[in-house]
């Protein structure tokens, strides 16, 4: 009888080790992350890798018609929101409690200039409240924050590279060991004519340009955030004596 309860001991706190290493992604923002194919591509580079079955998190499965009926659909992007709403009307709180995260990548800001012109120190302002949601939910949250990609219309891009002018700096100001912020450039390389489909959001260049930008980031964001679970579940796992 001791060696069943033991045994029945041991497959519990194996149970519970795996799923407390159970790594979850939440791909955050506008119609960017929303209704494009980037997710697609970016699901199909990780296949490859150790965090093939990473289960990506959100209240939304909507694309682009990328083709691919294989890959994790789930995401929190929200076609025509501001990052300023967003932060107001605290919903990346209702989002999170609902699909709780380990890592995140965030493309904001477009709609808060496009629709509204909102200047930088607001938009930078609304970035902290939102950092600061991420954290609440999760205090090691591994946080992936994006310089915008180019409009193709308009006269905006004045001001989305002064808006990424500003990230970096921002990021390092918030940057936090056990949950740190990592800035990668969407802009650079990212060309406003050839890469939109409509001006506004990628085709299939600029999917495959952003998948590109953000899988070196996130991979390393799954190695810290899998190291940090690993080592708080040993750090959680009993001893349990032998009894002959």
């Amino acid at each position: 009888m001791v060696a069943i309860k033991l045994f029945a001991c041991a497959l519990l706190a194996g149970a519970s080790v795996a799923q407390n290493t159970t790594l979850r992604y939440m791909p955050f923002g506008d119609s960017i992350t929303e209704i494009i194919c980037w997710r697609a591509m970016l699901w199909e580079k990780l296949q490859s890798t150790e965090f093939a079955s990473v289960n990506w998190v959100g209240s939304g499965k909507t694309e682009n018609n990328c083709g691919d009926s294989k890959y994790d659909r789930d995401n929190e992007g929200h076609s025509g929101f501001l990052a300023i709403n967003i932060a107001n009307n605290k919903q990346l709180v209702g989002w999170l409690n609902t699909n709780p995260a380990d890592v995140i990548t965030m493309h904001l800001g477009t709609n808060d200039i496009v629709q509204q012109n909102k200047p930088v120190d607001q938009i930078i302002a609304a970035f902290t409240t939102l950092v600061g949601v991420m954290r609440a939910s999760n205090p090691n949250m591994k946080i992936i924050v994006a310089q915008i990609i180019p409009m193709g219309l308009g006269s905006f891009n004045t001001a989305i590279q002064n808006l990424n002018k500003a990230i970096p700096t921002w990021a390092q100001g918030l940057n936090k060991t056990e949950s740190p912020i990592w800035v990668v450039d969407q802009y650079t390389g990212f060309n406003g004519g050839s890469d939109l489909r409509d001006g506004v959001h990628p085709n299939q260049s600029g999917d495959t340009k952003m998948a590109n930008i953000w899988y070196p980031a996130l991979v390393h964001a799954l190695e810290v955030a899998k190291a940090d679970k690993l080592a708080a579940a040993a750090a959680e796992k009993v001893e349990v004596p032998f009894t002959a």
